[in-house]
C-alpha cells in the first residue's frame, strides 16, 4: 500500500514566524520537492495573499506546466464568491484546496451563517471552480475541535457534498489538539462512513504529538498525509516529513514514492532559505542524530553493529560519526582515526585518549578534523611535518578606514608575503590568503560557505570562542575549527587548518 505524501511547505510552512521565501526560492524548493525528493504533491500559497505571492505561484505553475506536473501542484483558496478562483486561474493554478469551515464554531462565530448557508455556498463555490476546469480537494478547518464537539456538523456538512465533484477531503487539526488515539477514533469514524470518499491528514505540532498522530491516522486508513520540510508551520509547526517517511518506511511498513536519501539536501537548502536552524538534535536531519558519543557504543559498532537500529544514516544521504569527548574512550577514537586513515599503537591511543577526555572535561568541542593535530601534539611530532604554516600577521582597524591585514605564509617552505584590505579584519586575512594562492600560486582557493562563532554562557570577556567555518572546495564539502580566546584568532586558526587539509584533497 502506498501512502500519498502532499508537502505544503510553501503555504502552511511560511506561516512560521520569520519565514518568507522568495519567488525564486519558491521555485527552487518546489522544483527539489517534485523532482529530486518525488513529492506526490505540493501545496505552494495561499490565494489573494499579495502581488508577491501571485508572483511567485505564476513562476512555480508555468514551469510546472512546462514540465507537466501542474495537476502536482495546488494552492489554497476560500469560500469568497469565486474571488481565490480567478486569482488561482490567472497565476496558471489547476487545483484549488477550498478551505471550509470543520467545526460548528468556526462555521457560527467566524462566518457568522448557519450550516445551511455555509453548504450552500460551499456548493456554489465547488461548481464556480468546476466550470473554470480546476480541481477541487475541501479542508476542513478545525476538524479535529468539529469531531470533538460537534460530530453531528461534520457528518451533516459531507453528506451534503456526496453528490459533488470533490477529489479529497482533507481533515485538519488544525490547532494541534488530538493525541493518537482520538486520531484514530475520528479518522475510523470518518472512513466507516464514507468509505467511497478520499481522506488526507494534516497534523500540527502543539503537543508534539504531531508523528504519532500521523501514525494513529494511517493505522485507520487514511491515504495521504500532509507534512512540511523540517516541520516548519505555524506556533509550533507541523510534522516533519522526514520523520513521517521513517515512521510509513519502519514502523508501518508502508511504501512512498519519495527517495529517502534525498531528504537531507532538501531539508538543508529549506534551512538555508527559510534562516530556520535545524536542531541539531532532530530525528533524521538533525546534525548530531547519527553521532555516537558513548565509548561504549562505538566498542558495540565495531561487535556486529549492535547499537544499530534500521535508521542507517546512509540511507538519508548521512554518515555514520563518533564523536570526540569525555565519553568517547578509545573504542570512538579508532573510530575517527579509521576513517582518517591513520593508526596508532596502544601507548599513542592512551596518550590521546588522555588528552580529549581532559579536553572534554573543558567543554571544548574536538573534532575529527582536530585528530591529527591533537596526535601531532600528544606525540611530539615536528611541526615541520605541516606544509602550511602562518609565519606572523598584522591586523590593523582604524576609525573610517577599511580594516588592513598583512600576513606572512609559508608553503612548502617557501615563504610568501601579501597585504589586503576587506570589510573587516578577518576579512582582510582571507584576501591576502587568496591573493597568495590565486596570484602568485596559481592555484584554486576554497569558498568559505558558512561562519559560526560559539561562546560557551556566562558572558565572560575572557571566554574561548570557537569559530566553525564550513568551506567547499573541488565539490567537497568540510568544515574546520578555531579555539582561542580572540574570535579573528580563532578564526584564523580553522584558515590554517583549512589550507593544510585541503593539501590532501
Amino acid at each position: 500500500m502506498f501512502i500519498e505524501i502532499m508537502d505544503t511547505t510553501l503555504r502552511d510552512g511560511e506561516q512560521t514566524s520569520g519565514v518568507a521565501f522568495a519567488p525564486q526560492e519558491k521555485l527552487s524548493i518546489a522544483r527539489l520537492l517534485l523532482t529530486v525528493l518525488h513529492i506526490d504533491r505540493i501545496e505552494i500559497a495561499s490565494a489573494r495573499v499579495s502581488d508577491g505571492e501571485f508572483e511567485s505561484v505564476r513562476k512555480v505553475c508555468d514551469w510546472a506546466r512546462k514540465e507537466n506536473r501542474l495537476e502536482q501542484v495546488e494552492i489554497l483558496g476560500f469560500v469568497d464568491n469565486g474571488t481565490s478562483i480567478a486569482w488561482i486561474k490567472n497565476a496558471g493554478g489547476k487545483v484549488i484546496n477550498l478551505l471550509c469551515k470543520g467545526s460548528l464554531k468556526h462555521c457560527r462565530e467566524q462566518l457568522h451563517k448557519t450550516p445551511e448557508e455555509h453548504i450552500a455556498d460551499i456548493r456554489r463555490e465547488i461548481a464556480d471552480a468546476r466550470q473554470h476546469g480546476m480541481r477541487v480537494n475541501i479542508y476542513l478547518e478545525d476538524w479535529s475541535n468539529g469531531m470533538i464537539h460537534s460530530p453531528e456538523y461534520v457528518f451533516g456538512l459531507l453528506d451534503a457534498l456526496r453528490d459533488m465533484p470533490v477529489a479529497r477531503f482533507m481533515l485538519p487539526d488544525t490547532l494541534g489538539v488530538l493525541n493518537p488515539y482520538q486520531t484514530y477514533k475520528f479518522s475510523r469514524a470518518i472512513i466507516d462512513r464514507y468509505p467511497s470518499y478520499r481522506f488526507d491528514f494534516h497534523a500540527h505540532n502543539d503537543y508534539d504529538l504531531a508523528v504519532a498522530n500521523v501514525f494513529a491516522a494511517i493505522k485507520a486508513g487514511i491515504q495521504g498525509i500532509h507534512c512540511t520540510v523540517n516541520g516548519l508551520g505555524e506556533r509550533a509547526g507541523n510534522a516533519p516529513l522526514s520523520s513521517v517517511l521513517a515512521v510509513v518506511h519502519d514502523q508501518l511498513k508502508l511504501e512512498t514514492h519519495l527517495d529517502e536519501s534525498k531528504i537531507n539536501q532538501v531539508s538543508r537548502v529549506v534551512e538555508s532559505y527559510s534562516g530556520i536552524r535545524i536542531p541539531a538534535n532532530k530525528p533524521i536531519i538533525g546534525e548530531h542524530v547519527f553521532t555516537q558519543c558513548a565509548g561504549i557504543h562505538a566498542d558495540g559498532d565495531s561487535k556486529n553493529n549492535l547499537y544499530y537500529n534500521d535508521l542507517l544514516p546512509e540511507r538519508f544521504g548521512r554518515t555514520r560519526e563518533y564523536a570526540l569527548g569525555k565519553t568517547s574512550g578509545k573504542a570512538n577514537i579508532r573510530k575517527n582515526l579509521e576513517a582518517l586513515g591513520i593508526e596508532l599503537d596502544e601507548e599513542a591511543m592512551r596518550k590521546v585518549t588522555d588528552r580529549i577526555i581532559k579536553l572534554g572535561d573543558k567543554k571544548e568541542t574536538v573534532t575529527q578534523e582536530d585528530l591529527p593535530y591533537i596526535i601531532s601534539d600528544v606525540l611530539n611530532h615536528d611541526a615541520g611535518n605541516q606544509k602550511i604554516k602562518l609565519l606572523n600577521y598584522s591586523l590593523a582597524l582604524a576609525q573610517g578606514l577599511h580594516p588592513v591585514a598583512v600576513v606572512k605564509i609559508e608553503i612548502h617552505g617557501k615563504q610568501y608575503e601579501q597585504t589586503s584590505t576587506g570589510d573587516g579584519q578577518y576579512d582582510a586575512f582571507v584576501k591576502a590568503v587568496r591573493t597568495i594562492y590565486k596570484q602568485q600560486l596559481k592555484r584554486e582557493f576554497p569558498v568559505l560557505t558558512n561562519y559560526m562563532v560559539d561562546i560557551p554562557p556566562g558572558g565572560r570577556t575572557d571566554a574561548f570562542v570557537q569559530t566553525v567555518i564550513s568551506w567547499e572546495y573541488r565539490g567537497h564539502a568540510f568544515k574546520t575549527r578555531g579555539l582561542d580566546a580572540d574570535q579573528t584568532e580563532a578564526a584564523i586558526q580553522a584558515t590554517v587548518k583549512m589550507l593544510n587539509q585541503i593539501e590532501n584533497m
